[in-house]
């Protein structure tokens, strides 16, 4: 059986991670194995930060409602309960979105609420 050589695949795999190192500072974009050690970093943390943003916009979500919440007598907890109660599912970001931009919507759910909780 003939011998095969692997220049051209391993030329292919450096070249695609020297291409996704382009950018980073001095020798960590010139020199495979830096460019590599760099690149599987890169990607961790990419993976790490995906999950982050989601905790992230929940917190800001969760923050928004509580602020317009505290506008209207309520806390964020007691208002999550009473719209439980209530049987109304709305997720937070759209109840975030109310919050922000449509502020007599989400007085009339704040009493809807209320009603449901006295």
């Amino acid at each position: 059986m003939a011998r095969v050589k692997g220049a051209m695949m391993t030329r292919k795999r450096r070249n695609k991670i020297l291409k996704m190192a382009k950018g980073y500072w001095g020798a960590k974009s010139k020199h495979f194995k830096m460019a590599n050690e760099q690149v599987m970093k890169s990607l961790t943390y990419a993976y790490v930060g995906r999950k982050q943003k989601k905790r992230n916009f929940r917190q800001l979500w969760i923050a928004r409602i509580n602020a317009a919440c505290k506008m209207n007598g309520m806390n964020y907890s007691t208002f999550m309960h009473g719209l439980k109660l209530a049987n109304i599912e709305i997720n937070r970001k759209m109840l975030a979105e109310m919050a922000v931009n449509d502020k007599a919507a989400f007085t009339a759910l704040t009493e809807i609420a209320k009603a449901k909780l006295g």
